[in-house]
């Protein structure tokens, strides 16, 4: 026998499987859900029970009947024993707005309804990605959603202004905004093109490219920690620019260190004919369009966790004709520094990084698998600089 909170976990069940289908209107109404008539032996054995449940139900009815379309059908049971009785069989819900009722969410579910309806209008094409995306339509305040068409509709209208995105005339467009919501803009701008010219649904661009935005330049930061080598930048050590700029240096390095963290890079000293390239993370491609780069010695230092033997399998992807080093990245490394261990928040996914070292590999396979502890990672800064240093000399001998 099913009480009012049964049915109402069922329908928060159901909810959270289809509601795409019920903002998107499917014809799948009414939703009907039985309520366990128990047998005339089940109500011999257990009467006062049966008596509550149907007293609950009947007192349901009419706290209910005026705030909701949904609807308890009774059905009438002869029984042998008991006689006959009148016994609420199902709850049949003729609407959405009736199972949201249920749970709670009806205030939710129309703003939700009212925001589906007021983009679909639009932007017929939207339907299916709009129902993918509930969380945004109901939790967006008034002010963001309506931000949000305006963006959307001036990118439509202007599909290739080459602006920066703060150029954007729409009134609260900034930097912070836009970040936080550009994986939506683009999903739904990529849509909306689809339908408008009828292109093919290309998944893999990114936001500046499906918005028709100019990227705000990729910039670099190296410090030049030769001499001779700073000549040919009148003399500047310390430099971040596009990384167009830096690729037409005329610098010619015999050794070129890339280290993880911007701190770690400040901290070099100078050295014969070398660079150090400080904080690309996962940008690291860019190192294949550097010219002078291709005939230098490359070492790679980063942090001792999955992200760092991340990031140097990804160099080496990108660096396949240059055999990209690595120091302080070994087991060594990582225990005697173990006090200065932290853990590392979100590991990277991969399992297996194919352009590792044998050793290299299994101490990511070590860590990657907890096999010391939860998510262990050694920061590069972290390590005594002393000993670093004469690792990064020692290099060049």
């Amino acid at each position: 026998m099913k009480l009012p909170d049964d049915v109402k976990n069922i329908i928060l069940r159901k909810f959270q499987r289809h509601h795409q289908n019920w903002l998107k209107e499917f014809n799948s109404w009414p939703l009907i859900i039985n309520l366990d008539v128990p047998t005339e032996k089940q109500a011999l054995d257990q009467k006062e029970g049966v008596r509550s449940w149907i007293a609950v139900w009947k007192e349901w009815e009419n706290r209910h009947s005026k705030h909701s379309d949904a609807s308890l059908v009774w059905s009438e049971r002869n029984w042998r024993f008991l006689g006959t009785q009148n016994l609420p069989e199902k709850l049949v819900l003729n609407t959405p707005e009736d199972a949201v009722f249920w749970i709670g969410k009806k205030d939710e579910w129309n703003t939700v309804v009212m925001r589906y309806r007021t983009m679909v209008q639009q932007w017929q094409s939207l339907n299916d990605v709009l129902a993918k995306n509930y969380k945004f339509l109901a939790g967006y305040n008034e002010t963001d959603f309506l931000r949000l068409i305006e963006t959307i509709k001036w990118i439509c209208n202007n599909p290739n202004s080459n602006l920066y995105p703060r150029q954007i005339p729409v009134s609260g467009i900034d930097s912070k905004w836009l970040e936080s919501h550009k994986t939506l803009v683009t999903e739904l701008v990529t849509v909306i093109k689809k339908e408008n010219n009828g292109e093919p649904l290309i998944t893999n661009k990114g936001f500046f490219e499906i918005c028709g935005l100019k990227a705000p330049p990729q910039l670099m930061r190296m410090r030049i920690l030769d001499p001779q080598l700073r000549s040919k930048t009148d003399g500047l050590c310390d430099i971040s620019v596009p990384w167009e700029e830096a690729a037409g240096l005329s610098i010619k390095p015999a050794n070129v260190f890339i280290v993880e963290n911007l701190q770690t890079g400040l901290a070099f000293q100078d050295l014969p004919c070398s660079v150090v390239i400080m904080g690309l993370g996962y940008g690291i491609e860019l190192l294949s369009r550097l010219p002078w780069l291709h005939h230098a010695r490359c070492i790679y230092w980063g942090d001792i966790d999955t992200h760092g033997f991340s990031i140097l399998n990804r160099a080496r992807k990108y660096l396949p004709e240059r055999c990209i080093e690595s120091i302080l990245m070994d087991e060594k490394t990582l225990f005697d520094h173990k006090p200065l261990w932290v853990t590392e928040d979100k590991p990277c996914a991969s399992i297996e990084l194919p352009h590792l070292s044998h050793d290299e590999q299994k101490l990511y396979h070590s860590i990657k698998t907890n096999l010391w502890g939860q998510n262990i990672r050694l920061e590069q800064e972290r390590i005594n600089w002393d000993k670093a240093w004469k690792v990064v000399e020692g290099v060049l001998l």
